[in-house]
Order: structure tokens, then C-alpha cells, then sequence
């Protein structure tokens, strides 16, 4: 049996009841925070996803769970092939369009068919959104009408990956913007516009 050889420390009652440390509530980012502050790093945080074949009937569920408004859509690989988004599985215009044209009954259109593709959504290098406030982040995204932000890592020896994940309705809620003040506001033109106070 192997002894100890530090000397033991010595302790003490409390003779009073102290108080309580709290965490310092969360400070909500600001238009001049880092772009970083609004991205869901993939590497900390796990984002529900769901298989390109699930029936959309089952991604809602799945979101309803997760209570999301959207999932990853995995290809047979396990790479990303999109995402989807909460309105398209309840009834969007998409499961119209899949129904047509593959000739099928609502219940067997998948979330593949009614997915944002990624090859759709626009990305940028974590280098580059490292440098950036979330003004400037918004400032360049306001022109594209998206919704959605991939944030990828990688360099020219590997393939791009997926780090982070930038919505247009997350950066609404971090920066406690009402976006029910332009209907059916949904992208980062409309943050602009809730800022700024006039069309962009």
C-alpha cells in the first residue's frame, strides 16, 4: 500500500450561510458580435437528421421531437444532401410538386423529395465567417434570398465538411427581432429590413 506524501489540508465549518454563486445570464449577440456567435457548430452541438428515404410524415414527427423547425437530410452515404424544413412536411407547395411528378400518394414522398439540396444553398468557408460581425454576415447574405447558411471546414489536401449551420429564423431569435412585422418574413434580407427600418 502506497502512502500518500502531501501533507493533508485543513478544513473549516461554515459559520454562516452564504450565498449562492449563478452563471452570468447568456448576453444575446449584437449586430457588431462575432458572425461565430450565431452559428450551431456541428462539432459541440448535434443537429437532428434524418434519412433522404424517410416518409415526410415521419420528419415531422422527428421535428415536432427535436422541437426544430428543420432537419439535415443524409444521403446513403451519411453526407448531407439538405434540409428540410418543418412548413414542407406539413403541406407546402413541394409535396404538390413530388406527388406529380413521380406519380405517388402523399404518404410515400420522402424528405429527399421536398429538401432544400445543398447543391441549392449557398456556404462559406469557416475562415472566412471567422473574420466577420454578425452586421457584416447579414449584409452579405442579404442579397441572396436564402434562409439558410452552410458554414464548411476543410482545406485542399481534404474535401470540404460541414462544421456549422447559420438560419435566418436562429439569428432572428439570438438577436430578438420580431420578423412578424414583414409577413411571411423568413431570410436575411428580412433581418435587414427589421433593422434598418426600410426595404433593402
Amino acid at each position: 500500500m502506497t502512502l500518500s506524501l502531501h501533507a493533508p489540508r485543513s478544513l473549516s465549518y461554515l459559520q454562516q450561510h452564504p450565498a449562492i454563486e449563478r452563471p452570468e445570464p447568456p448576453v444575446p449577440p449584437s449586430w457588431e458580435s462575432p458572425a461565430l456567435d450565431v452559428m450551431v457548430d456541428l462539432s459541440r452541438v448535434e443537429v437532428p437528421s434524418v434519412a433522404y428515404d424517410t416518409p415526410i410524415d415521419e420528419a415531422r414527427a422527428a421535428m415536432e421531437q427535436h422541437k426544430v423547425q428543420q432537419l439535415l437530410v443524409m444521403d446513403a452515404a451519411g453526407c448531407l444532401s439538405g434540409i428540410v424544413m418543418l412548413r414542407e412536411v406539413i403541406g407546402g407547395r413541394r409535396i404538390t410538386i413530388a406527388m406529380h411528378q413521380h406519380d405517388i400518394a402523399r404518404s410515400e414522398v420522402t424528405a429527399g423529395m421536398v429538401q432544400i439540396p445543398c447543391e441549392s444553398l449557398h456556404a462559406m468557408p469557416l475562415t472566412h465567417l471567422e473574420r466577420l460581425s454578425v452586421g457584416q454576415l447579414i449584409e452579405t447574405l442579404r442579397a441572396s434570398g436564402d434562409q439558410y447558411l452552410l458554414v464548411t471546414q476543410g482545406d485542399k489536401e481534404q474535401p470540404p465538411r460541414l462544421r456549422g449551420l447559420i438560419s435566418a429564423a436562429d439569428v432572428s431569435r439570438a438577436l430578438r427581432l420580431d420578423l412578424s412585422l414583414l409577413p411571411g418574413a423568413r431570410s436575411f434580407a428580412d433581418i435587414c429590413q427589421v433593422v434598418l427600418g426600410h426595404e433593402l
